[in-house]
């Protein structure tokens, strides 16, 4: 779902003219509308969740949980004092703050907040919904969920791979000591195993984290080139490892196929110079 906050960034100036402007419209004081559960307020925006009020002098929530059909009374007297803080108040009174997910509704959200006398009203909206009624994405449900189904399972499959890489590599290693089976193999098997196997762990996470979880929730137009690096990179030392092993093998064996360890060093040295051109055009790029 990282096109919602890529989308929201992108139009963030008209998505919070729109709210605002609903409310000096349509609302007016909010606090008006606490004695009927802020009924108007879910009307008049359907994709606001959730509803609930701190004291801005002693930081406690003084009112329910309220959502559009049930009030959860356990919230009230919560510490807000992290959100308050937080806050980045305007001259009209009101505060956005960047996406993130919801812990009450389990959904990827924004919160709105509008201060008003010694009270600050939370409102929690549902970015998607907020982001297809302003006409800036349709959606498609059916294959969103299955796209959101299909990344958590292959990360969590990479995840397996990586870890039976790191579990092989141990047994491995393991293996060869105690049978006193000692060679250079012995030391390289298993670090090449573990290499990949962290490569593609820290892929596997990134892919959770950006589509799955919403670890990351501030645009990073960066992170795509730093995921990509930080992966070929980690493979990259795999490769020399595994090279070095091979030069070494030859190298002890005093065959003519040093000239194969030369051509896989050579290979592993244009891949070098392959990256360091890619990263150097992406830092001019920004």
């Amino acid at each position: 779902m990282k096109e919602y906050i890529d989308i929201y960034h992108e139009h963030k100036e008209k998505v919070e003219a729109f709210i605002e402007d609903t409310f000096h419209n349509n609302i007016g004081y909010v606090s008006d509308l606490e004695a009927d559960h802020y009924k108007k307020l879910f009307k008049t925006f359907r994709s606001l969740e959730l509803v609930y009020v701190v004291d801005s002098q002693t930081k406690l929530q003084i009112s329910p949980n309220i959502f559009p059909g049930k009030i959860d009374e356990e919230a009230k007297g919560a510490d807000r004092h992290y959100l308050i803080n937080r806050l980045n108040i305007k001259e009209n009174d009101f505060a956005f703050t960047t996406p993130y997910k919801s812990t009450p509704t389990q959904n990827l959200c924004i919160t709105v907040s509008k201060k008003e006398g010694n009270k600050i009203i939370f409102m929690d909206f549902n970015l998607s919904r907020l982001i297809e009624r302003l006409g800036f994405i349709e959606k498609h449900a059916m294959f969103s969920r299955f796209q959101e189904i299909f990344y958590l399972f292959v990360g969590f499959f990479m995840m397996t791979i990586a870890f039976v890489a790191i579990l092989y590599a141990g047994i491995n290693f393991f293996q060869s000591i105690f049978s006193l089976d000692l060679s250079i193999q012995t030391i390289f098997k298993p670090i090449i195993a573990a290499t990949l196997g962290l490569a593609i762990f820290d892929l596997a996470k990134t892919v959770l984290e950006q589509e799955v979880f919403y670890k990351s929730y501030i645009k990073d137009e960066k992170g795509e080139v730093k995921v990509l690096t930080k992966f070929l990179f980690t493979i990259l030392i795999a490769l020399a490892i595994e090279t070095l092993m091979v030069v070494f093998k030859i190298a002890m064996k005093e065959n003519p196929d040093m000239i194969n360890a030369l051509y896989l060093m050579s290979g592993i040295s244009f891949v070098v110079l392959s990256l360091s051109v890619f990263i150097y055009l992406a830092n001019k790029k920004e």
